[in-house]
């Protein structure tokens, strides 16, 4: 009798393959497909011929986001607008293997944005050393390449990673309060408030990816961010929308939703000492769908219109 090692092992092992997937890729719907291809060659491999099951499962994974990676950094560069990683909500980040404690930010759309810096055998090797925790030989065998060169690749990651890591508040307790006062301030209208809980050099940055209104560009500056934001919030609510709090790949975040739930947009909120460093907004709908019924972008006329200066 044959044994389906797919089959018998797939709840054990899909959270890690899709957790290196998506840190990958930063695509939801991209990291699905490889770890069904993955799964399916595991089911056509011949389990005498499978020594270890995660092992070839974290090898397929890697080999493919891999290849996956490198076409999709050339669609990447004809991308309308600012690009950002598709969005995860709380119940999938609970399933993520290499969430910790010390670690919980490694999932954040901030930190998947700094690994685009990365080439995708560059970030395979940053993500399995230092979030999953593979030994160097481990690591060679899965890229194929030395254990002296993956040791090189390693460092290199590191430095590019560390001059561009995003800071996050070290406190929960007081990034949550944060978080909180930021949403009732947004509810009320408050600006002052809201500027209070804004670095003065906050960034405000949306992904609509030329298929739902998005800013050209990034807006920075506490005032212009404030203004903005309170502006959006005051266009959702003109056709019975809301904003609800949500975490957002394990950070506080917002969904702008109509009055019968249909999801506009997701954003998430960077907080760091004791103040929103940078929002992250994301409209287009392809990036979204994974997410439940969504708006027609068309419905929302000048959402993500940039604000005119002064």
């Amino acid at each position: 009798m044959t044994t389906d090692l797919a089959a018998e092992h797939h709840d054990e092992l899909r959270p890690l393959m899709f957790s290196i997937a998506y840190r990958m890729l930063g695509s939801v719907a991209e990291a699905e497909d490889v770890v069904q291809e993955a799964f399916l060659r595991l089911h056509r491999t011949p389990a005498e011929e499978v020594r270890s099951v995660s092992a070839y499962a974290v090898t397929v994974t890697t080999r493919l986001a891999i290849d996956q990676l490198r076409s999709a950094r050339v669609r990447r560069e004809r991308y309308v607008g600012s690009w950002l990683p598709e969005p995860l909500l709380a119940t999938d980040v609970e399933s993520d293997p290499a969430v910790r404690a010390e670690r919980a930010d490694s999932l954040s759309l901030a930190f998947l944005v700094v690994l685009e810096t990365l080439s995708p055998v560059e970030r395979a090797v940053f993500l399995l050393r230092e979030l999953f925790g593979y030994d160097y030989d481990e690591i060679a065998r899965i890229v194929e390449k030395s254990v002296v060169n993956c040791r090189q690749i390693f460092t290199r990651a590191s430095r590019r990673i560390a001059a561009g890591e995003p800071r996050f508040e070290a406190s929960r307790e007081r990034r949550d309060d944060l978080a909180r006062a930021f949403f009732a301030a947004c509810e009320t209208g408050d600006i002052t408030v809201l500027e209070e809980l804004l670095a003065e050099d906050v960034v405000f940055d949306g992904d609509g990816g030329g298929k739902a209104p998005a800013i050209a560009r990034p807006i920075q500056g506490r005032v212009q961010v404030a203004r903005f934001l309170l502006g959006i919030i005051r266009q959702v609510a003109t056709f019975g929308g809301r904003l609800e709090p949500t975490m957002v790949n394990g950070q506080p975040g917002g969904r702008m939703v109509d009055a019968e739930g249909r999801l506009a947009a997701i954003f998430e909120l960077q907080i760091a000492d004791g103040q929103v460093r940078a929002l992250r907004n994301v409209l287009n709908p392809d990036k979204l769908r994974h997410l439940g019924p969504l708006v027609d972008p068309a419905s929302l006329p000048g959402a993500g219109r940039r604000p005119r200066e002064g």
